[in-house]
């Protein structure tokens, strides 16, 4: 068994698609290890959370020959080359994409093995320190307002606006992954910028609660069982946190943007953006509302 591209380029993707190989070897539908054939030149990050999946045997090789150009191997072959083009990738459960691909029915997958749930028991042994934090009130909150696409990045004024929520809303320190202009008030600390994989999971498991626009931050915060605040642009929430319990999703829908558009267009696609937060941005209280479902969790 071969399986061309991995489960993709992104972090996220390949957290969900690994998780997929996970539970088809669970229930006996895959072998145990899956061969996969991976490019060279990846972000380090998504090489080293490949390399923490002992139950996959990642090879490198060329899977960039876009399909159908085939590729010689003598037994069965799983082709997720190009799968960003893919009409099903953009229109249902990612995790149901994939495990449709490994040639297993969703329906047949218990709730517990469509969660994220191989990572996590890998990394316990080896975590970093968890980022300092002065808070009186537990463990800090996380905010990520910033996503591998310019579409899905909140305007500076939006973070401004959440982080000042938090801090409001509890005495936890704040760490955010975003700019911030002026002097830090108190509790707020950029949060470290993670080297390894290991040192951010370690930043999402050491957070009270999270609160991103950046899909791969929300697939680790249900890895680790953190609540988590998900606001999403571009996706319908359920082609992506459906099966996270102590996930919070939030849908900022901009108007002549198709869902699941994957690529900026152009300019207009970022106008129809803003002008999206704007109508956020007019609501009161939608920054605290954003907040309060995750800090009882």
């Amino acid at each position: 068994m071969l399986v061309l591209n991995g489960f993709g380029l992104s972090l996220g993707d390949s957290l969900i698609g690994l998780q997929a190989l996970f539970a088809a070897q669970q229930l006996g539908a895959l072998p145990t290890p899956t061969r996969l054939l991976r490019g060279p030149g990846l972000h380090p990050l998504v090489d080293q959370l490949y390399a923490l999946a002992d139950f996959a045997d990642v090879i490198q090789g060329d899977p960039s020959i876009p399909s159908p150009t085939p590729i010689a191997h003598p037994g069965p072959i799983i082709d997720l080359r190009d799968l960003a083009f893919d009409p099903a990738f953009r229109a249902i459960a990612m995790i149901d994409f994939f495990l449709t691909k490994l040639g297993l029915p969703p329906a047949d997958v218990p709730p517990h093995l469509r969660r994220n749930m191989w990572l996590a028991p890998r990394l316990a042994p080896r975590h970093s320190p968890c980022p300092p934090t002065n808070s009186r009130a537990g463990a800090y909150i996380l905010i990520c307002p910033r996503s591998s696409m310019a579409l899905r990045d909140w305007p500076d004024p939006i973070h401004r606006a959440v982080v000042n929520a938090a801090l409001h809303s509890t005495r936890s320190d704040i760490l955010t992954q975003g700019p911030w202009t002026g002097p830090l008030p108190p509790r707020l600390h950029h949060a470290p910028r993670a080297a390894t994989i290991q040192n951010l999971c370690a930043l999402v498991a050491g957070a009270r609660a999270i609160i991103s626009t950046d899909t791969a931050m929300i697939h680790l915060a249900d890895a680790f069982h953190i609540p988590c605040a998900a606001v999403f642009t571009t996706h319908r929430p359920e082609w992506r946190v459906r099966d996270y319990p102590l996930c919070h999703p939030i849908r900022v829908t901009p108007e002549t943007i198709p869902d699941g558009l994957e690529f900026i267009r152009g300019p207009k696609d970022l106008a129809a953006m803003q002008s999206a937060w704007m109508k956020v941005a007019a609501k009161p209280d939608w920054a605290e509302n954003l907040i309060r479902p995750i800090l009882g969790s």
